[in-house]
């Protein structure tokens, strides 16, 4: 992977775990010492006898999602309020939010970071990020990764108005977009809409190499069923807007976490204990974060690392990312995971055309929805019940429903204007929109 040159360590800088621990201990000394100008780890650290080595490090609490909100907004600041280049906060935090800043030299390794997929990003590359930009770091994240390399990055958002699916499908094909990032579902109904406007996603965007994706639980039924319909490989991204990239996929398919920038272990809540390896949440500490630096940081995601060896030769660790697929509510005795669940519906043969579903666990019984063609539907629903009984051993109600049920053909053809506000209107209009933006 040729990357524009910079300080920081790069792929195949390390010839084997000794050689990634010095690395690792040579920088940690400076991520502490950028720590302690902090006023959250001022209190937490002794100023003359610093963490200097992983073992040192070891001894620290773990800092918390908590602590980030409990010192927000720059109780966790390192460096002058005038060098930040960006503020962000996390999604899905409940009261006081979860922030994250960085500095311009933060984002060098940010995007570096981001940037290490096996099959490239170059000039040559029209990339489009459908991803929220709106506080969270996952847009602006691509963005820069994109711009690092010359590609030609195209801002869709997935969060706003003006780039609805009807768009994204037109933008995909009228601009030849030859890569993409989003989460998995995304690609699911850019397939829906491209069918709706009278294309084939497997053969009518020729200049696509690659889907990006994150930020959910991906089964392998459906990683492959997308990769199927699209033709192209699915390639999985890990990481957080408190910490950007974690992990990156290798040529052969496995996660690796990005341990030459940063320090990771495992902790196991139910005794305490921390480890190099094995499951429980991941904890994290980046070591070219100035603005905003965190000394064993609970991301509190399920993971499960390994130190197996790999083909690909890249000498890091692997990573499953379990998240919520442990997960799970009761029916009966038994507990369905959404994981579990999802699995089986995209074991589904391809010729059935099942995209999207939803299902309700209840006290005796699983009830299941599915989007399915009625000359399949029959067999479906029999295939999917029969599967649930063999996988999680209860009953379940499946019900085929037309397409256009759960996802709206509306929502996958629909152009809605946008447009500024205004306050003048003529006799006829209706001016109860004046500070509507659609």
């Amino acid at each position: 992977m040729n990357q524009p040159s910079s300080n920081l360590p790069r792929i195949g800088d390390w010839n084997g775990p000794e050689d990634l621990r010095q690395l690792q201990e040579k920088q940690l000394q400076q991520t502490v010492s950028w720590a302690a100008r902090s006023p959250f780890y001022r209190e937490r650290l002794n100023p003359d006898a610093l963490p200097a080595t992983i073992e040192d490090l070891a001894a620290l609490p773990l800092t918390t999602k908590q602590d980030l909100r409990d010192n927000y907004p720059f109780g966790m600041l390192a460096v002058p309020k005038e060098q930040l280049a960006t503020y962000h906060e996390s999604s899905g935090t409940a009261g006081k939010p979860t922030p994250s800043y960085y500095t311009e030299e933060d984002w060098v390794d940010l995007a570096e970071r981001f940037a290490r997929k096996w099959i490239g990003i170059s000039a040559e590359d029209v990339f489009l990020v459908r991803t929220p930009y709106a506080l969270l770091l996952t847009g602006h994240l691509a963005h820069a990764a994109g711009r690092l390399h010359g590609a030609t990055v195209v801002p869709g958002d997935n969060r706003s108005l003006a780039m609805p699916y009807a768009r994204v499908e037109r933008v995909m094909h009228d601009l030849g977009v030859t890569l993409t990032w989003s989460v998995p579902t995304e690609c699911l109904i850019w397939a829906a809409a491209a069918t709706a406007a009278g294309h084939r996603p497997g053969s009518d965007f020729p200049a696509l190499r690659a889907l990006f994706v994150g930020g959910e639980p991906l089964t392998p039924a459906r990683r492959s069923r997308i990769s199927r319909l699209w033709g192209v490989p699915v390639i999985e991204e890990y990481g957080s807007t408190e910490t950007g990239s974690l992990a990156g996929e290798c040529p052969n398919g496995r996660l690796h976490l990005w341990a030459d920038r940063a320090l990771f272990e495992v902790y196991d809540p139910q005794t305490g204990t921390v480890r190099a390896d094995g499951e429980g949440q991941l904890v994290v500490t980046p070591l070219f974060r100035e603005a905003m630096p965190l000394l064993r940081y609970n991301l509190e995601d399920n993971v499960s690392v390994s130190y197996d060896d790999c083909a690909c030769g890249w000498n890091l660790p692997t990573v499953k990312v379990l998240g919520r697929s442990a997960f799970g509510y009761r029916v009966g005795s038994e507990t369905i995971t959404q994981y579990g669940l999802e699995e089986l519906v995209f074991t589904l043969p391809d010729s059935y055309g099942v995209l999207f579903w939803r299902a309700r666990a209840e006290p005796t019984v699983l009830r299941i929805e599915i989007e399915v063609p009625e000359e399949h539907r029959a067999a479906a629903e029999a295939e999917l019940a029969a599967s649930v009984r063999a996988a999680f051993g209860v009953e379940s109600e499946v019900v085929g429903l037309a397409p256009g049920t759960l996802i709206p053909h509306e929502a996958l053809t629909s152009m809605p204007d946008v447009v500024k506000p205004r306050s003048l209107f003529g006799p006829d209009e209706d001016w109860g929109k004046a500070l509507l933006y659609y």
